[in-house]
Formats: structure tokens, sequence, C-alpha cells
């Protein structure tokens, strides 16, 4: 046997060998004791379904269905709840429209002088924190505001090298920021685009055991928002009988398991 790939993750060893061309997947505890052993043909297919594995193991998970018996709590009609449609959807539906209504993406390559009606798109929603905003009002009023919208564009209409002008452009007005980066690509493409906000997606993917718990980095690599796309694509998938919209709802239902406080006049789950 061969070891071909190995990285520790969370005090995990994972470990790819090849034996008799077949991949063999291993993953170790901290104590050296084997937990997993998975086999496939393709070693990258091998390595995702460790990662899956290892977010399985987390205490915090319940996968899928603790996942919609949590939302329920909160919205018992699910994404029809009057009180999600209020709390959740509306507001997010309201920024999708002004967005598209003062910057249809089909025009959005050859913008020229709209960081202003993009800037009110930002402050629509409260998806970004107050310091973001501040950040991205400086450079929305700045000259780097139409190169920043033709490469959202330019991302959001699937070229992927984008993410690497998005960083040289935010970077100097310390807005490299995934929240910053997929919040006009969310807006124009509700059934293609995710956004990200770090932190409580991390802790959603660990409850229902997606590799997205270890892949996520700060940088914008491509390989992070694969893993988030295809988070929202399963999570899409496992939502199928709540009849989901698009991935504002799937967002939301992230939002809300991943680390929702509820609203005073929302009931909590017990």
């Amino acid at each position: 046997m061969k070891t071909i790939r190995t990285a520790m993750v969370d005090k995990h060893e994972l470990r790819i060998v090849l034996k008799n061309d077949i991949h063999v997947g291993l993953i170790f505890g901290p104590d050296k004791t084997r937990l997993a052993m998975i086999e496939g043909l393709s070693a990258d297919e091998v390595w995702q379904i460790l990662l899956n594995k290892l977010a399985q193991s987390s205490p915090r998970y319940f996968g899928f269905d603790g996942a919609i018996t949590h939302f329920q709590k909160f919205f018992p009609n699910g994404f029809k709840d009057a009180a999600f449609l209020d709390k959740e959807r509306n507001y997010k539906e309201g920024a999708l429209k002004l967005l598209g209504d003062a910057l249809p993406l089909a025009q959005a390559l050859e913008s020229q002088d709209m960081g202003e009606k993009v800037l009110r798109v930002f402050q629509r929603t409260n998806l970004l924190s107050p310091f973001e905003k501040t950040r991205l009002q400086e450079l929305l009023r700045g000259k780097s505001a139409d190169a920043f919208i033709r490469a959202a564009a330019g991302f959001a209409q699937g070229d992927r090298s984008m993410l690497g002008v998005l960083e040289r452009i935010l970077k100097p007005h310390d807005c490299a920021k995934w929240t910053i980066v997929t919040y006009l690509p969310f807006l124009w493409c509700p059934k293609a685009h995710m956004f990200l906000k770090p932190e409580v997606t991390k802790d959603f993917a660990e409850r229902v055991g997606h590799r997205f718990a270890h892949d996520y980095s700060p940088r914008l690599e491509t390989g992070v928002y694969d893993s988030l796309l295809d988070l929202a694509r399963q999570t899409d998938a496992a939502l199928a009988p709540l009849a989901p919209q698009d991935w504002i709802d799937i967002q939301s239902f992230i939002w809300v398991v991943g680390d929702y406080q509820a609203p005073a006049d929302l009931p909590r789950p017990v």
C-alpha cells in the first residue's frame, strides 16, 4: 500500500492509501484509533467522503432530519409560514428587486457610476455587519466602485477567475470578505449562487455533516465556494418536501439552523 494523501483536520488524521488500484480512505482519532475506512476509485471523491464523515462525527451533528425539526420549531409551516416570510424572506426579496430594477445582471458588466445605487442594495438587508457596511460605503463611493461591481457581475455569470480580481480590488479597503463577494451574485442569481456568512454556515455544515465545516477558508478560493455550492445543493435536495422557492429560502434555513436568535414575538424552541 502507498500513502498518496494525508492531512490533520481538527486533531484527526485523514489518509488515503492506494491498494490494488483502489483508493482506501482512513480516519484516525486523536488517540490514533481508526474511526472509519471507505473505498473508491477516485482519490478526490474518497477525500470528500472522508471530510463528510469527519463532520458527521461531531457531537453537534443531527443531520438534515434534525435540521428540519429544529427549523420547524421556529416556523411550523416551513417556508410558507407567515412569520418566516415576515422575518426572513420578504426583506431579502425586496433587496433582490431593488438590485434587479437598479442594475440587472445583463447590464452590470458594462455599468458605470452605479456605486450609490448598489450601496442602497447592500444597506437594504442586515446580512452584512455594520462594520462591513461602513467599509463598503467607502468603497462604493470611491474610484474602485465600478471595478468591484463589474467583477461581481462576472463572477455571477460564471467566471471564477473573478474571485482573484475581487480580492485585489477589495483587499486595500479591508473588504475582501466572503460576505461582500457573495452578496450581489446571490441576489442576481438566487437559484445558482449562495451568500456566505462564514461562522453560521460552518456551524450548519457541522450539524448536517457536510465537509464545508472543514473546507472553509477566509481566502477567496474557488474550492471554498465550490464546497459552499455543494452544501446548498444538498440542502436544497433534502428540503424538497418543504418546497423552497430558491436559495433565498436555503440561506434562511442555514441561518435559522446554524445560529438563530428568535425575535421576541416568536416562540423559542424547546
